[in-house]
C-alpha cells in the first residue's frame, strides 16, 4: 500500500469506555506532575506553590489567602507558609484591598509569568501541535468535556471536605 493511499484511510477508533478514560486522563495527569515538580525544583518551590499559582494565574478575580486555601484543600497555616515561599521567590505580591484593609488580594508578579512561561513554552508548543490535530468541532467537544470533568472534580472535592 502506497503512503498516500494510507492517508486515505481513516483513523483506526480509538476506545472511549471508561477505562480507556481513565488511563489517559491518569497519562496526562501523570506527564502534567512531571512538569510541575521540574519548574518546582528548578525555582526551589514544592509542587502545591506552583498549583498555588496557577490558581492565582487562573482567577478571574483577585485571588484572596481563604480562597486559596479552599482551592487547594490546605490549612490556613500551610497556605501562609506557601504565599510566604512565592512573595520571597518573587512570584506573587500581596496586597490590601482599598476598601476593606483587612481583605488581601493576590497578583501574580509580572517577572514571573516570564520565567513561567519559558519554562511551560514547551508544553504550549506540545498542546499546539496536539490541537491543530482536531477540527473546531472536536476541540468544541473537547473543551466541553474538560470543562465537564473540571466540574465534577469541584463538586466530588466539595463533598470531601
Amino acid at each position: 500500500m502506497s503512503g498516500s493511499a494510507a492517508s486515505d484511510e481513516a483513523p483506526a477508533r480509538v476506545p472511549t469506555d471508561l477505562q480507556s478514560f481513565a488511563v489517559q486522563l491518569r497519562r496526562m495527569n501523570g506527564e502534567l506532575n512531571r512538569l510541575i515538580h521540574g519548574f518546582a525544583a528548578g525555582h526551589d518551590l514544592h509542587a502545591t506553590d506552583v498549583q498555588a499559582l496557577a490558581a492565582i494565574l487562573d482567577s478571574s478575580d483577585p485571588l484572596t489567602p481563604g480562597r486559596l486555601r479552599d482551592h487547594l484543600g490546605l490549612t490556613s497555616g500551610a497556605v501562609t507558609a506557601c504565599l510566604d515561599r512565592l512573595e520571597r521567590a518573587g512570584h506573587i505580591r500581596r496586597s490590601r484591598d482599598s476598601e476593606d484593609r483587612r481583605v488581601v488580594h493576590l497578583h501574580y508578579a509580572p517577572g514571573a509569568k516570564a520565567a513561567a512561561r519559558t519554562f511551560f513554552q514547551p508544553l504550549a508548543a506540545a498542546t499546539e501541535n496536539a490541537r491543530v490535530r482536531f477540527s473546531e468541532d472536536e476541540l468544541d467537544v473537547v473543551v466541553r468535556f474538560l470543562a465537564a470533568m473540571n466540574e465534577e472534580l469541584s463538586e466530588l472535592r466539595g463533598r470531601q471536605r
